[in-house]
């Protein structure tokens, strides 16, 4: 059998849905400027799916500067990657100015973030290491993870006894072989809305040698004081070894960084597979994040109403006796008990009914009997948004209690 043949009779779990989903329940097409209020099928929507914390995709110093730099430069430069012919002095600038902004002795840029995450945890381990990570990683991390040689092992979620544990079995396989153990979590994790327990997790390295990895992609420009991410809101950021953020959640761009030390930012510059063998960031990319970091360091009111906006939803949410679990970040999960065909109709009520557009995840991506409808409050969005919002979730809660999203409707549901 070839390889086309076997894929196109088994097309993956989300691959299954492709001839029902595709346009509408994946890959759907927003259109208009990027704002908590967009165009799907060609109706008006309140969008709370996207990841444009402090709204800096329609900034006027934003667009201002993206469309400047792409006029003098173009997008093709500079060629190359950054090893060979693709550095510049805006490249450096841009990295000195996220390592102080973040705390850190120095930065690398990476090109994107699932793929610097990954390549970065392959560069850093050899076979006679070990990783530890959180269960609930991102896929970007689980993809990294798969391509170590060596040992891993995996912690229940913010579990902290058990990854203790793990680390005491971990430092058992290095005993004799010098090898390393490379722990990795997530400041804020995108599904939950959990914090990563970073600061139990430095208070380990009294007891356990280990380098501490965060992805803080849903952490930058919004946690913290100053917006420099959860190891500053925790109290622990100079305990984090290697600190990774993207630019394309708070900043509203492509790409991303690792900040640490610089014996470690060195040694990924010379051994990170995925930046020396790949063209740098094109310099619009480059200066734009440079003012987008700008307004971030100064965007005390951009983060108080983000968080007021926040607040008011899930206080609203619980409110209403909906399941928000434990979140103490923007990032906002309702969980429903339901079927994937429930979780079909509801989306669709939600978007035809009553003009919200939120992402909804059911199995398998989560267990069978969860529906989970995530929403992500910005600076973008007022009051007005949110209480519509908590209407209407209400309502739909009443028809789930009711049974009414069991009718098909006309509707091909998932099986």
């Amino acid at each position: 059998m070839s390889i086309i043949n076997k894929i196109s009779k088994k097309p993956g779990p989300l691959g299954q849905f492709k001839e029902f989903a595709h346009g509408y329940y994946t890959f759907p097409k927003l259109e208009g400027d990027i704002a908590s209020h967009m165009f799907f099928q060609g109706k008006e929507i309140l969008c709370w799916s996207l990841n444009d914390y402090l709204g800096l995709s329609n900034h006027p110093e934003v667009r201002k500067v993206d469309s400047k730099v792409a006029e003098n430069y173009g997008m093709g430069y500079p060629m190359g990657a950054r090893m060979m012919t693709g550095n510049t002095k805006y490249h450096e600038q841009l990295e000195e100015e996220l390592a102080d902004f973040v705390h850190k002795e120095d930065s690398i840029l990476l090109n994107y973030g699932f793929q610097g995450m990954f390549s970065a945890i392959q560069a850093l381990v050899d076979r006679n290491d070990v990783i530890i990570y959180d269960a609930e990683s991102h896929a970007c991390i689980v993809d990294g993870v798969h391509l170590h040689l060596g040992m891993r092992f995996t912690y229940r979620h913010n579990d902290i006894a058990h990854l203790e544990r793990q680390l005491i079995r971990a430092g058992k396989l290095i005993e004799n072989n010098g090898g390393a153990i490379l722990v990795i979590t997530e400041g804020v994790f995108g599904m939950n809305g959990h914090q990563g327990k970073l600061k139990e997790i430095v208070a380990l390295k009294e007891k356990y040698n280990f380098t501490l990895f965060v992805d803080d992609a849903h952490g930058i420009g919004v946690m913290g004081s100053d917006g420099s991410g959860t190891g500053t809101y925790q109290g622990i950021q100079e305990g984090i070894d290697l600190y990774f953020g993207t630019f394309a959640k708070a900043f509203a761009t492509i790409g991303a960084f690792i900040a640490g030390k610089k014996v470690a930012i060195d040694f990924l510059r010379y051994n990170i597979r995925s930046q020396i063998f790949a063209k740098a960031l094109p310099l619009p990319i480059v200066l734009g994040v440079l003012t987008r970091l700008e307004i971030i360091r100064k965007g005390e009111n951009l983060r108080k109403h983000l968080w007021d906006i926040t607040h008011r939803m899930q206080k609203g949410l619980r409110m209403l006796g909906l399941n928000i679990g434990e979140t103490n970040t923007p990032v906002t999960p309702v969980f429903l008990s339901g079927e994937p065909q429930e979780a079909v109709l509801i989306v669709r009520d939600l978007r035809e009914e009553h003009g919200v557009f939120c992402s909804a995840v059911a199995y398998p991506v989560v267990p069978k009997g969860v529906i989970i409808l995530r929403l992500i409050p910005t600076a973008s969005h007022t009051f007005k948004d949110v209480d519509k919002t908590i209407r209407v979730f209400g309502a739909i809660n009443k028809k789930l209690a009711l049974g009414e999203y069991k009718q098909p409707n006309n509707i091909r549901c998932l099986s």
